[in-house]
């Protein structure tokens, strides 16, 4: 760091990886001139208007997301997609930066998704840098943003799947919002997630095949320890001897699906029998699905019997009067 940059603005570049924003330079003690004579110079570099990185070369991730907040202003989080990315919610980064800014601004920033919101003070996370949103706002920003009520289920299936947060932390949030979209289905989601459901596929597995069909309430998510290896049930019957896992080629590659073959030979020696149901299965064919598994239980000792559902076409038979 040149010797003439203020310690003040030294140990702020530090914190906001090379990156501040003119109010700052000049607040810091760096004057018009300075600022100018060292973009011209190519020692500094503008990123959006009146914001820099005090360096050459490629800025990095981080970098980009703090020029992105700098320019939105110093209110702002990271929201939605980005503030995601920093928290592990999603793999790979957004291909445009999301901010939140107060309610009450109107801005337009070039290559910036910029949302207004009246809880930034609420949803601010009170410790992480960047700034950004809590798990949970995170989380029901993404689900509200949603097309459909699927792709919403699986933000809150993958924030607590992935244990960066909890069904009940996500129902506080969710109860805290005047409004949610799709309140009373997320709700019921949160309670199959605090069951053990932690996919969207095995949340579809209970609300189109379990429950519509009233088979038993299987376990989820349940823990085999062999030797030193640790497996997990999708769905168990235990009192019956009956698993289900939810599962497909594009999520399970072959070394996985090695693995899961090795788990229900295992669990065939403890006299577990293994059904397995892909995606297709259980979203385009619940019904023959439910009918399948009933068959199954009732071999196993299950006195009860499958209800039909409310599709005209369900092949499971009415009761008799």
């Amino acid at each position: 760091m040149p010797p003439e940059i203020p310690r003040q603005c030294q140990e702020l570049l530090a914190l906001q990886r090379g990156v501040l924003s003119r109010s700052q330079a000049l607040e810091s003690g760096i004057g018009p001139k300075a600022v100018r004579s060292r973009l011209l110079a190519g020692h500094w570099q503008q990123m959006h208007r009146g914001v820099y990185a005090a360096f050459s070369g490629e800025p990095g991730r981080e970098a980009q997301l703090w020029a992105a907040l700098r320019r939105a202003g110093p209110d702002a989080l990271l929201s939605h997609h980005s503030a995601a990315e920093l928290h592990n919610l999603i793999a790979a980064p957004s291909p445009v930066i999301h901010v939140s800014v107060p309610r009450h601004q109107h801005r337009l920033i070039p290559g910036i998704v910029v949302h207004r919101s009246s809880r930034i003070d609420v949803a601010r996370h009170p410790t992480l840098t960047p700034p950004r949103t809590r798990v949970e706002e995170t989380t029901l920003d993404l689900a509200q943003g949603s097309r459909h009520l699927d792709d919403a289920l699986a933000w809150l299936a993958r924030a607590c799947g992935r244990r960066l947060t909890t069904p009940d932390r996500l129902r506080t949030a969710m109860d805290a919002r005047a409004r949610v979209r799709w309140r009373t289905e997320l709700a019921v989601a949160l309670d199959d997630i605090a069951a053990g459901a932690h996919s969207l596929l095995e949340l579809r597995y209970v609300r189109q095949v379990e429950r519509p069909h009233r088979l038993p309430r299987a376990q989820r998510q349940v823990r085999v320890s062999r030797g030193r290896r640790t497996e997990y049930r999708d769905a168990l019957y235990a009192e019956y001897g009956v698993a289900v896992e939810t599962d497909g080629a594009i999520a399970h590659p072959a070394e996985a699906r090695w693995r899961d073959h090795h788990r229900d030979n295992a669990a065939a020696r403890d006299g577990i029998v293994t059904l397995h149901y892909s995606w297709t299965d259980v979203t385009q064919r619940p019904c023959q699905v439910a009918a399948e598994v009933a068959a199954v239980l009732q071999r196993r000792g299950w006195r009860g019997r499958p209800r039909p559902c409310a599709a005209p076409a369900c092949p499971i038979p009415r009761p008799r009067p």
